[in-house]
């Protein structure tokens, strides 16, 4: 399978990026094939340097890269040879059955939208990220590509969710529930309002308004929210595990008994680490678009982005987009060809 790196982007710089995209390709000898797109100068001597048995890896050039502050509508516009640009365009090609970025989130969904397009039917993409709960895990859409939404694009989103639930994370007839600040009906602004009755209308196995407090409880398959409430959701998450974990060490450092016992308790916390690690992830999926885009935190690290590439893989071996398309036809013309 081949797939396309966007080794220029990431707050770590190119050297991250190519560690952890050969280390995907060496997991299974010959069955990923990495395309680096980047400045060829600056990661022929990293490829080399970070060689692995069995890997096979291919530089394509790109001139161009789009910074985290840049605009990225702009930057899309000017820099056609972007590696996010190249890296989209060779999977439109043919090239590519895949592409991975941590760079700007804004010009990967920009990129995608404008090379790759849409799935039949679908309005607006979604970026969907796994979170871990007191069950197996629960699938969060959207986290960051739309701030502003309709109901219907929520209804849509639901369904993509489902199906990513069902076939990435092995659950059958996933919960499906609607972000809001309270569990009655007529709670909320008018989108939640609206795409409450919506969603109860649908095949979906919809079980109402949840709360925050709903996320990590397991009780609830596939979360459903606009973008800008999912990616305060998904920061603020992010920022209680670092908290917790600077708490936890502070503790058991001021106390011997508590070193004694941490050291016991090795296991446990490296167990509970892996869990919270948005590492173990690697990136969030942009769910809607005839392709597969990953993206990748800012801060991946090697690892990081070593499981996004074979999150890419898993994708695609799943064939999520044909099962996503499928669901919508066979739902009424609320889920598809809107707006």
């Amino acid at each position: 399978m081949r797939i396309a790196v966007d080794a220029m982007g990431g707050d770590r710089g190119p050297e991250t990026i190519v560690e952890g995209a050969l280390s995907a390709a060496g997991v299974n000898p010959g069955s990923i094939h990495i395309l680096l797109v980047g400045d060829e100068n600056v990661l022929r001597p990293l490829v080399e340097a970070h060689a692995t048995p069995g890997a096979h890896v291919e530089i394509v050039h790109a001139s161009q890269a789009i910074d985290m502050s840049e605009m990225p509508s702009a930057a899309v516009r000017k820099k056609k040879d972007a590696s996010i640009l190249v890296a989209a365009r060779l999977q439109k090609e043919g090239a590519a059955e895949a592409m991975v970025s941590a760079g700007n989130t804004g010009a990967a969904i920009a990129s995608s939208l404008v090379t790759i397009g849409r799935l039949h039917g679908l309005s607006r993409p979604a970026i969907a990220t796994i979170m871990p709960t007191m069950k197996k895990g629960a699938v969060v859409l959207d986290v960051g590509a739309n701030s502003e939404c309709t109901p219907r694009n929520l209804l849509q989103f639901a369904v993509m969710g489902t199906v990513y639930a069902e076939h990435q994370l092995g659950i059958q007839n996933p919960r499906v529930g609607l972000l809001n600040i309270g569990e009655e009906p007529t709670k909320g602004k008018e989108l939640v309002r609206e795409a409450f009755k919506m969603l109860e209308r649908e095949n979906l196995n919809f079980v109402g308004n949840v709360e925050g407090r709903d996320v990590f409880s397991g009780n609830v398959d596939v979360v459903v929210c606009d973008g800008f409430v999912g990616n305060v959701v998904l920061k603020f998450s992010e920022s209680i595990v670092s908290f917790v974990t600077h708490i936890l060490k502070s503790e058991i450092e001021k106390r011997f008994v508590a070193k004694l016992g941490a050291v016991m308790m090795r296991g446990a916390f490296s167990s509970l680490r892996s869990k919270l690690d948005y590492a173990e992830y690697g990136g969030a999926l942009l769910l809607g678009v005839d392709g597969v885009t990953i993206i990748a935190h800012g801060k991946s690290s090697s690892r990081a982005i070593k499981n996004a590439v074979l999150s890419a893989q898993k994708f695609v071996q799943l064939g999520i987009n044909d099962k996503i398309e499928e669901r919508f036809k066979e739902m009424v013309d609320n889920v598809a060809n809107v707006s």
